[in-house]
């Protein structure tokens, strides 16, 4: 039904996302916060994300919502193009006993 939820106030950047919305008209947002009140004020953004089939983003509240890393945990998101590419082979493994997976 979502892709991002939050419920105590947590800072969110989705960056680099690539989401694609069901057929279901009721279920095109991607985000869900699970309170009824002063969510406004939640730091939630988008950023280079791409949205498919109607999906989309809520965002929210005001000021940077970039992330703190030092320099060594710091790093570039893939563009949300390659998504497709970089999780072709994503999923379970089928194996079966006896042979490599």
């Amino acid at each position: 039904m979502y892709a991002i939820g939050g419920s105590a106030n947590p800072t969110i950047l989705s960056e680099g996302n690539f989401y694609v919305a069901p057929n279901d008209p009721n279920a095109k947002q991607v985000t869900k916060r699970e309170v009824k009140e002063n969510w406004k004020s939640w730091k939630w953004r988008s950023s280079k994300d791409l949205f498919f089939n109607d999906a989309y983003f809520v965002p929210s509240g005001f000021g940077s919502c970039a992330p703190n890393y030092s320099p060594t945990q710091s790093f570039v998101a893939a563009p949300a193009y390659m998504v497709p590419a970089i999780t072709l082979n994503a999923g379970p493994m089928y194996c079966t006993v006896g042979r490599a997976c």
